[in-house]
Parts: structure tokens; C-alpha cells; sequence
């Protein structure tokens, strides 16, 4: 699937459920040989995976990249921690904003941008129960709405 001359990778789709989508970034992954090899073949869960400031760097957790099948000795381990390139002010604005509020970082989405790697990496507030629902129920009015609109355009109803 390509957007705007990015191939993705893989993508979180429980991270917009489970989270309050505060603030988004674009972060390089630092990444080994047999890593990049198993991510052009489309292999990569970002399941479990956030992100963590430590010593003033940013780190991926969590990321599972399936070893390489064609590798040799020199293959990666599937959940190592993988290190984020940022900015230095990008990172220093995080650092204040994790520790300020029970914010975590969490990965939307990865993929390549002119033949490098990229994460989405979203600053997020977990949601509570009683906010899912509503963000359900909200979502069903709308797509009733929208459906009901379509068909009075359409003449089904007058």
C-alpha cells in the first residue's frame, strides 16, 4: 500500500482504540542488515510495541522483526530494542511532556520513505473504558448518518 511515496510496513490498529492521539512524530529506526531484508518482505508487528526516554535517547520496545530466513549467524534477534533518531529538541519536548502527565509513547505505524525506515511514534493518553464507548458509539451515529443520507440522495426514502 502506498501514501504519498511511503510503502508501509505494518501498522497498529488497536493504538487509535486504546489511546488519546495527543501529538505525532516521525522517527528513523536504527536498524541491523537482516532487520531491513525481513521489513522489505513485508514481516513486522507492532503489537506490543512502545517507545521509552532513556539517558536523553529515544527506544523501541517491543517491535518484533522475524529473523531474516535467508540470514546466517549474523541474524538479529526478533525483540531487541531498537534505538529512535530524533531531533534533540523533538526529544527534550518529550521527555517533558512523559514525565509532566501519564503519557506514553506508542508506534502507529512504520514504514519506508525513500528506502528508509520510519515510524509513526505517537505522544498518547490511554483511554478508559467508558471513553471507548463513546468513541463507538460516536462512530456508529456517523456512519448511520452518513447511510442515511445516501439514500434520501439516492430517492429510497422521501
Amino acid at each position: 500500500m502506498k501514501e504519498k511515496g511511503r510503502k508501509v510496513i505494518a501498522t497498529n490498529k488497536k493504538a487509535r482504540h486504546n489511546y488519546s492521539i495527543l501529538d505525532v512524530y516521525e522517527a528513523g529506526v536504527a536498524l541491523l542488515g537482516t532487520e531491513v531484508k525481513a521489513l522489505r518482505e513485508g514481516k513486522a508487528s507492532l503489537v506490543d510495541a512502545f517507545a521509552t526516554v532513556d539517558d536523553g535517547e529515544v527506544w523501541l520496545r517491543g517491535l518484533h522483526i522475524p529473523e531474516y530466513n535467508r540470514g546466517t549467524w549474523t541474524n538479529h534477534e526478533p525483540r531487541r530494542t531498537r534505538k529512535l533518531l530524533l531531533h534533540k529538541r523533538e526529544i527534550e519536548h518529550l521527555v517533558g511532556k512523559t514525565r509532566e502527565g501519564n503519557l506514553t509513547l506508542v508506534p502507529l505505524s512504520m514504514y519506508f520513505v525513500d528506502g528508509r525506515v520510519k515510524v509513526e511514534l505517537a505522544l498518547a493518553r490511554g483511554k478508559q473504558l467508558h471513553d471507548k464507548r463513546q468513541d463507538m458509539a460516536r462512530r456508529t451515529a456517523e456512519r448511520e448518518a452518513t447511510r442515511e443520507l445516501g439514500r434520501r440522495i439516492k430517492g429510497m426514502r422521501g
